[in-house]
């Protein structure tokens, strides 16, 4: 079992601080994953908030999911004085991230050229839509680029293409920004000197793909749509079973084949010189699935899970993500920490996350601290920066920060 990380247990990055200039998914996924892994995280949000805060539906938990484990501080940067606030923040950072358009943080003198200048050691994640190039300035969601990346025709069906059902790309792309910045580190440890990374939505989307674009490649015939596709295994899919129940089954080798066709009572399967080996079996995929269809749909879901679970066969029941509460797997390795919520109608209410999918020496990393209050660290972190007493209470009469 798993075991939970002890309060009192340093973490790789302790002891390194992160500002970020973040919004939305993307880049406050880069920020959540180095927060979990140590690091002071300080977001610093508009005057009124980040937006994220308030989204209702699929965007309710965007805020405590991606922004657990930070600090909050909030600055106007459209003034004179708020800007000078944040870039006398950001010049206290070793990790300086951020996700606005091209061409945004250098109006506030808070671009990697501006605070390189002042401090080469400094390290500068930019999470964007599109890595430089033709569409750099164009803008960029989760859900163009998989239109645009070929993400959403592999997913749909023939002639309806369809997004992902989760945000993949901000999420990855994030993450993605989140190891340049750790391989950023381990360079500056060794040369001294910061360095900007870039990562992006766009070139993220197309890596998730790359695979289907070397299968054109090498084989000549292009990636048709997941429901259409020509499998690479002969099982492995959804099967409809007794009472109308679903449940996914595999046997991707011919040793689980046999397995597969013993377990079950299909002998003449096993025999069946036809379906020899797995190529064969793919071949012959249109009329053997309509076979196992038929055989499965009067067994129920559990008698299937409860013999494969015992074969040693892959398999899945289908779940719903708020099913996902009472897995016991995640409920025994420790996979998920209360939050508490800061805004909307269940403030100070308590309610589960997710953790990363790691463990370091044996132990999941937490959720750290809870998600912030807006501008709730702003007089400490003003404090820290030097401001006197006199000073805070002027910028923050003057609505400068909050």
């Amino acid at each position: 079992m798993t075991e939970s990380a002890p309060p009192n247990r340093r973490l790789p990055l302790a002891g390194l601080r992160v500002v970020e200039f973040t919004h939305m998914v993307m880049g406050p996924t880069c920020g959540m994953v180095l927060a979990d892994l140590g690091a002071e995280v300080i977001k610093v949000e508009p005057i009124q908030g980040d937006r994220t805060r308030h989204l209702l539906g699929s965007g309710a938990g965007f805020f405590p999911m991606f922004n657990r484990g930070k600090k909050s501080i909030a600055i106007d940067l459209h003034r004179p004085e708020g800007a000078a606030v944040a870039r006398r923040l950001a010049l206290s950072a070793d990790v300086v991230a951020e996700n606005f358009k091209p061409g945004t943080m250098r109006k506030y003198g808070l671009d990697y050229a501006s605070l390189s200048a002042q401090d080469p050691r400094i390290i500068y994640v930019s999470c964007k839509g599109f890595l430089p190039g033709p569409y750099e300035h164009r803008t960029a969601l989760d859900e163009v680029v998989q239109m645009m990346g070929g993400l959403a025709y592999m997913t749909g069906r023939p002639g309806d293409p369809l997004r992902a059902g989760t945000s993949v790309n901000d999420i990855m792309g994030g993450m993605f920004g989140a190891i340049g910045a750790l391989g950023a580190l381990i360079q500056r440890g060794i040369t001294g000197r910061g360095q900007e990374v870039q990562s992006a939505l766009f070139e993220n989307n197309v890596f998730l793909v790359g695979q289907h674009m070397l299968q054109y490649a090498i084989t000549g015939e292009p990636a048709a749509p997941m429901p259409d596709r020509i499998s690479a295994w002969a099982v492995y899919d959804v099967f409809t079973v007794k009472d109308g129940e679903q449940i996914f089954l595999c046997a991707v080798s011919d040793a689980q084949w046999a397995v597969f066709c013993d377990l079950l009572g299909f002998d003449d399967l096993k025999a069946d010189p036809r379906y020899h080996d797995n190529n064969a079996r793919v071949r012959l995929r249109a009329e053997l699935l309509p076979i196992l269809r038929e055989r499965l749909a009067t067994r129920s879901a559990d008698e299937l899970a409860t013999a494969f679970e015992r074969a040693g066969l892959p398999y899945a029941p289908i779940r719903k993500p708020e099913e996902l509460y009472d897995d016991p797997h995640l409920r025994a390795t420790g996979g998920l920490a209360d939050v508490t919520l800061t805004d909307g109608e269940r403030t100070g209410q308590t309610a589960q996350t997710t953790l990363l999918p790691i463990t370091l020496d044996g132990q999941r990393l937490g959720a750290g601290a809870q998600p912030p209050r807006m501008g709730q660290d702003t007089t400490d972190l003003l404090n820290g920066l030097g401001y006197s007493a006199t000073e805070i209470e002027a910028l923050c009469a003057d609505r400068a920060v909050a």
